[in-house]
């Protein structure tokens, strides 16, 4: 399945190249891994962190092409090994959702060393009812594929720690998350509450004009937004160096705040062909050094970019 995904899968033909049961038995033994692993695992480095792909399958197939395939052992023994760690929103939106989420399972299921998941807001029934995903597992195939995705998505991780360091998820930071023991003590299958520690996981956003920089409600009705403040104090809090996460549009691919002590991670580029924002990667090497490449559809640039391009406050759609 692997190879026919990456080598053999044209636009239409996904159909003719995999069928129902396979993608069924990917699902299952996906949630079996999943719920095998914490709500918050560890990742070693190095690592390419990736944010919301919303299904664009071609734009993570030129990323893996850029990046590296996991499954392909990479040509610099000394360089970035072809390590991922994804934060979440694989499903809704773009128009190969199937073919994204199946692929990102499959590769966890192969290299489960090399390929992490974390869940996104997405990846919850009432979310991803709404906004495509239903629609494209029963007109594709049958309603069957969509509840076996959901089974899977009840038992992903919401959190990953890098090198002991960064923090990632796909929402934000919780004023609820006391403690990382937290994630010991959190039951499984569920899916994503409105409130709470898990809700602000997957749904908070950072936002500049709370009046104590702390943490206020979101208009989103679920998760709640945190200041620059909020973002000292839970570094300190937990003894780590960076917040990465996803789950807002950011037009450069990605988006600092908090002086830099946060950063904003979006992968789709060209998102849903609405809007002309690149996507972006964070890349730690061994070292733990941190480094940004954005790339869009037909071409690839280094964070290092002309003076003239204009940084655009984190927005979108959900």
């Amino acid at each position: 399945m692997l190879t026919r995904l990456t080598d053999e899968w044209m636009p239409g033909n996904c159909q003719t190249l995999i069928e129902e049961k396979e993608i069924l038995e990917v699902c299952y033994r996906a949630r079996e891994l999943f719920w095998k692993r914490n709500m918050k695992i560890d990742v070693d480095a190095p690592v390419n962190i990736c944010g919301d792909i919303h299904g664009q399958f071609e734009d993570l197939l030129m990323m893996f092409s850029i990046y590296g395939f996991p499954h392909i052992p990479p040509h610099d023994p000394k360089g970035m090994a072809h390590n991922y760690l994804f934060l979440g929103d694989y499903v809704d939106r773009g128009p190969f959702s199937i073919e994204v989420i199946t692929l990102l399972f499959t590769l966890h299921l192969l290299y489960p060393d090399k390929v992490s998941l974390l869940r996104g807001n997405h990846e919850s029934r009432p979310v991803n009812m709404q906004y495509g995903f239903y629609f494209e597992c029963s007109r594709r195939y049958s309603p069957n594929l969509y509840e076996a995705f959901q089974y899977a998505f009840y038992c992903m991780p919401v959190c990953a720690i890098v090198g002991k360091r960064i923090i990632c998820m796909h929402g934000g930071i919780s004023e609820d998350l006391k403690s990382m023991d937290q994630f010991d003590l959190f039951e499984r299958p569920c899916d994503i509450p409105d409130v709470g520690m898990v809700s602000d996981l997957c749904w908070a956003d950072p936002v500049h004009d709370i009046p104590d920089g702390m943490y206020t409600e979101s208009p989103r009705g679920a998760g709640r937004m945190f200041g620059p403040k909020a973002v000292e104090e839970f570094l300190d809090r937990h003894n780590l160096d960076l917040i990465v996460r996803a789950h807002q549009v950011v037009m450069d691919g990605f988006e600092f705040f908090a002086n830099g002590l946060l950063v904003t991670i979006f992968s789709a580029p060209s998102y849903c062909g609405h809007f002309d924002n690149l996507g972006g990667v964070l890349r730690v090497d061994k070292d733990m050094v941190c480094s940004i490449n954005v790339f869009a559809p037909e071409n690839v640039y280094n964070a290092h970019m002309p003076k003239d391009v204009k940084k655009r406050p984190p927005g979108g759609p959900p």
